[in-house]
């Protein structure tokens, strides 16, 4: 399975110009049918903004986040096209800028055959939990040295919290549950983060076997969960739940916070996830997993992920599953640890999009076992799968007995990779060598 996560929207506010044409095409092309969707950001506020709406029958429906309090998910009435909607608004005073809040869509890389680790389901003690064999010595994790960086380091993540972006986690899966912090489900607005309310399913898994779920995930389930999740409306579940199981494969004692701004089928709006960044800076997260990529840029996405970095924070991004040389976001964006992904016989995926840049490095993505929820396990692949090995490095050397601050974090990563091909950046992700550079430079 690949959620990546792609924009699907022709609209990415340069300026009030470029958002107008594009707007136009999109009218001329098809009547409006739902309501206006806007981020807005106005300089006078919530007071300045709520002046603006009461004159043009939009409606504010929450502020987004932003620190200065200044940014904001505003709808207009189904009656108005966009256009009239932009325009109207873009001449009252205070506003700053303007953007369709895009609707962010999945795609999926597809699934081969289920790999023969992924049913080795000897318990293994692992930090203190129990998980299956093949969880730990999968040959991606193997690749990277995980285990040995582990040992000869001691680092574990512990001291580090990582926000995964995404479909939400399983909270009650073994090996997640003494791992999460407070997160929040922006889909729903409540506290929590989990996806499980998504499947009303009670699995049976004590006769699991291993099957293919919507042709993009390698899972073990039973049969009768298969048949719930067999349709669209379920093409990205559990995928949250995957990416935190990753993190927590290579930093088994970081903190993981989930923020779930997309639904089961894959789908969610750009609002949700400028939400999820800010709410992440605000709530002591250090490092930040996003397995979803926009084709066109976002100001405020770039807004966004600019502060977070400010505040330390290490952001990684898929690099997308084209198969091409191309930039998405928010991969291709500044300092942003971009990352594509290899075979499990070091080669570059064929799936994934390459290119130096907007590539930073790679990291294995073919057949990566990983958590799934209830209780049971998956394989992925996907540059989704890649981004999660690299920013589970990314706490491990970030904690406690990783000495290393974010600043040397990249440049750990990008000098101390295995250089095999230049398409992928600075090459394939080394845990090992990774972590050594940290202990190098002190």
């Amino acid at each position: 399975m690949e959620t990546v996560i792609r924009g699907k929207s022709k609209f990415g506010r340069y300026s009030v110009v470029i958002v107008l044409m594009l707007v136009l095409l999109s009218v001329c092309a098809s009547p409006a049918q739902a309501q206006t969707r806007l981020v807005v950001r106005d300089s006078l506020g919530l007071p300045g903004l709520n002046l603006s709406c009461a004159l043009l029958g939009c409606n504010v429906v929450r502020g987004l986040g932003d620190p200065q309090g200044q940014l904001f998910l505003v709808v207009f009435p189904q009656l108005l096209t966009p256009i009239t909607s932009i325009l109207n608004l873009d001449l009252q005073l205070g506003i700053v800028s303007i953007e369709i809040d895009q609707t962010i869509v999945s795609r999926d890389s597809g699934a081969s055959t289920a790999p023969n680790y992924l049913t080795d389901k000897t318990p293994t003690n692992y930090f203190g939990n129990t998980v299956w064999h093949g969880y730990v010595v999968q040959p991606g994790n193997l690749l990277v040295r995980t285990s040995t960086t582990q040992s000869s380091y001691g680092v574990t993540g512990y001291g580090s919290t990582v926000a995964v972006i995404d479909t939400g986690v399983d909270p009650n899966h073994p090996a997640l549950k003494g791992v999460l912090v407070k997160g929040y489900d922006f889909t729903r607005n409540v506290s929590g983060g989990s996806e499980d309310p998504d499947v009303n399913a009670s699995p049976d898994m004590s006769d699991a076997s291993s099957a293919t779920v919507n042709q993009r995930t390698v899972a073990v389930l039973d049969q009768r969960t298969v048949a719930v999740l067999d349709g669209s409306g379920y093409s990205a579940f559990g995928h949250g739940t995957m990416t935190a199981g990753i993190v927590h494969l290579v930093a088994p004692q970081a903190k993981i916070m989930p923020l779930k701004a997309f639904g089961p089928n894959g789908s969610g709006y750009e609002s949700d996830i400028l939400r999820a960044i800010y709410y992440a800076a605000a709530n002591g997260a250090n490092v930040m997993n996003m397995s979803f990529d926009f084709s066109n840029n976002s100001k405020e996405l770039a807004t966004a992920v600019k502060y977070v970095q400010g505040k330390g924070i290490i952001v990684v991004a898929s690099a997308g599953n084209d198969g091409k040389y191309e930039f998405v976001y928010p991969g291709a964006l500044p300092n942003v640890i971009n990352v594509a992904s290899t075979s499990n016989q070091d080669v570059q995926s064929t799936f994934t999009n390459y290119g130096t840049p907007p590539v930073f490095m790679a990291a294995p993505g073919e057949g990566i076992m990983t958590l799934y929820p209830w209780g049971t396990y998956a394989a992925g692949w996907g540059t989704s799968f890649s981004t999660p090995m690299v920013a589970g490095t990314a706490a491990l050397m970030l904690g406690r007995n990783g000495n290393c601050t974010p600043a040397k974090v990249a440049y750990g990563l990008r000098h101390d990779a295995i250089i095999f091909n230049p398409q992928l950046g600075s090459g394939r992700l080394d845990t090992y060598l990774a972590v050594k550079s940290c202990h190098s430079l002190f």
